[in-house]
């Protein structure tokens, strides 16, 4: 990154270790998490790149992509969010996929640093980036940006998709990302809240579907 003509290494050192928490390869176990993706795809919800897109958009703006954002900016900024974020949850798998990955997340950072607790997964980011230079809503953007990609590689995998869908939504939605971190960044935690219904119904009726691939 520059910085009146000179390259930053501290902040481009960040943003390299931020994209490699939330890599794939980071051993979050997200792959295993649809956010109640499977149902809405098993009851005919979801069939094509176009309804894909459109149900990860409500998600992102109004849905827990929001409520992550919030909260993982105010963790940032040094707010005690944990119990919140686990109130926010809306059904008990909701809550399993949060707490689960966050644990990972936790557990792996105190093996290579830095030292946190065990927190909800948008928590943890935020309490490991709190002495980050970098500024909430890059950091929020790229936290967005590894849950929506994780979303449309279950679609990919389960609809299915073809690889070129699925990049192609990822890439329709960077707008969105973006404005919703830089919201999400300005926001206090009387702004929390969801309005993606379909979503929240899917992740309850999840936890009751006999034939699934995903944990939730």
């Amino acid at each position: 990154m520059v910085t009146d003509g000179r390259w930053d290494t501290a902040m481009t050192t960040e943003l390299l270790t931020l994209t490699q928490w939330l890599s794939p390869a980071f051993p979050l176990g997200s792959f295993a998490y649809s956010h109640g993706l499977e149902t809405a795809i098993s009851d005919g919800q979801i069939t094509d790149a176009a309804s894909l897109e459109a149900w990860l958009r409500v998600v992102l703006k109004q849905g827990s992509g929001w409520n992550d954002a919030v909260l993982l900016c105010a963790a940032q900024r040094g707010e005690d969010v944990c119990q919140l974020a686990r109130a926010l949850a809306g059904s008990r798998e909701r809550l399993e996929e949060t707490n689960a990955q966050g644990k990972a997340f936790a557990l792996t950072l105190r093996a290579i640093g830095p030292y946190i607790d065990d927190a909800p997964l948008p928590v943890a980011v935020g309490l490991a980036c709190r002495s980050f230079k970098t500024e909430p809503q890059v950091i929020a953007g790229i936290y967005l940006q590894s849950f929506v990609s994780n979303l449309g590689q279950c679609a990919v995998r389960f609809v299915p998709l073809g690889q070129s869908d699925g990049q192609a939504v990822l890439s329709r939605l960077a707008r969105d990302i973006a404005e919703t971190a830089e919201c999400a960044s300005q926001a206090s935690i009387e702004e929390l809240g969801t309005g993606a219904f379909f979503s929240d119904l899917s992740a309850m009726r999840h936890e009751a579907q006999e034939a699934r691939v995903f944990k939730t």
